[in-house]
C-alpha cells in the first residue's frame, strides 16, 4: 500500500475505483488472507465486468504491492516474508527515534498544527471503520514528522519505509496495529512541542516496537474463498 495515490488512480473510472476499494478493504480487513489466489475469471464474474477490466484493477493493486502478479500463475494477495517485515520495521526503529531530538529542537505549535489535523483525520478513519485510510494517514504522519528534522535523505528513507510498512500493516496487522494500543500520535506531538527530545525518541521507539510486535506474520493462507460472499453488497 502506497503512502501516496497510485498513478492509475487518477484515470480510474467510478466502477473501477469501487472495485479497487472493495478488494483493498477486503485485504486490509483480512477477509482475503495473504497468499490467497485472485482468479481473474471468478472476480470478473463476481463484479460483473470483463477480465480485462478486473485485470486493470489487479495491476493497480500490484503497483501498490498489495497483490503479486506472476506469469502463468495469475494474481494473489501479497505475502511478504517474515524477514522482510522484521527488516523494514527494524530500519524504522533505527532512524525515526534518532530524528526526534532534531525535530524537538526546531518546531513550535504552529509547525505541528498540520500534524495535529492528521491525527484528527486518522482517528475519524479508525472510528469510521475506514482502516485502509487510517493506515495511509498514519504513514503520512510519520513522513511529515520526519521532514521537520530538515534532513532530506533521511526523510526519503522514512517515506520509503513507511510506505512498505503500510503494506505490512494492511496485510499482517491486527486491531492492535493502529490506535491507542500502539500509542496516540498526539502524545508524541505534546512531547515535541515541549522540547523533550529524549522522551520523544523513547516514545517513538516504543511505538514502532509495539507495531512490530502486533503483526501476525504467521497468518495461514486460506483456501480459495467465496468471493460472492466477501463482496456481497447490501
Amino acid at each position: 500500500m502506497s503512502a501516496v495515490p497510485s498513478p492509475l488512480a487518477v484515470a480510474a473510472s467510478p466502477r473501477d475505483e469501487r472495485i479497487y476499494q472493495d478488494i483493498l478493504d477486503a485485504i486490509v480487513e483480512h477477509r482475503l488472507s495473504p497468499g490467497t489466489r485472485l482468479p481473474e475469471d471468478t472476480l470478473a464474474e463476481t463484479f460483473g465486468i470483463s477480465r480485462t477490466g478486473i485485470r486493470k484493477v489487479l495491476q493497480r493493486l500490484a503497483l501498490e504491492r498489495l497483490v503479486t502478479l506472476r506469469a502463468n500463475r495469475g494474481a494473489q494477495v501479497a505475502q511478504p516474508s517474515a524477514k522482510e517485515a522484521q527488516d523494514i520495521l527494524a530500519a524504522r526503529q533505527l532512524i525515526e527515534p534518532a530524528l526526534m531530538p532534531l525535530v524537538a529542537a526546531r518546531v513550535d505549535s504552529a509547525q505541528l498544527a498540520p500534524l495535529r489535523q492528521l491525527c484528527i483525520e486518522e482517528h475519524e478513519a479508525q472510528h469510521g471503520g475506514r482502516h485502509s485510510l487510517a493506515i495511509q494517514l498514519s504513514a503520512r504522519f510519520h513522513v511529515e514528522l520526519a521532514a521537520l528534522a530538515d534532513n532530506q535523505v533521511l526523510t526519503e528513507q522514512v517515506a520509503q519505509l513507511a510506505s512498505r510498512s503500510s503494506l505490512l500493516i494492511a496485510i499482517y496487522g491486527s486491531r492492535h496495529s493502529l490506535g491507542c494500543d500502539c500509542g496516540q500520535h498526539e502524545d508524541l506531538l505534546d512531547l515535541l512541542v515541549q522540547g523533550k527530545g529524549a522522551a520523544a525518541s523513547d516514545w517513538m521507539a516504543q511505538h514502532l516496537r509495539l507495531i512490530r510486535e502486533s503483526l501476525r506474520i504467521d497468518r495461514p493462507v486460506a483456501a480459495e474463498p467465496d468471493f460472492r460472499s466477501i463482496f456481497k453488497r447490501s
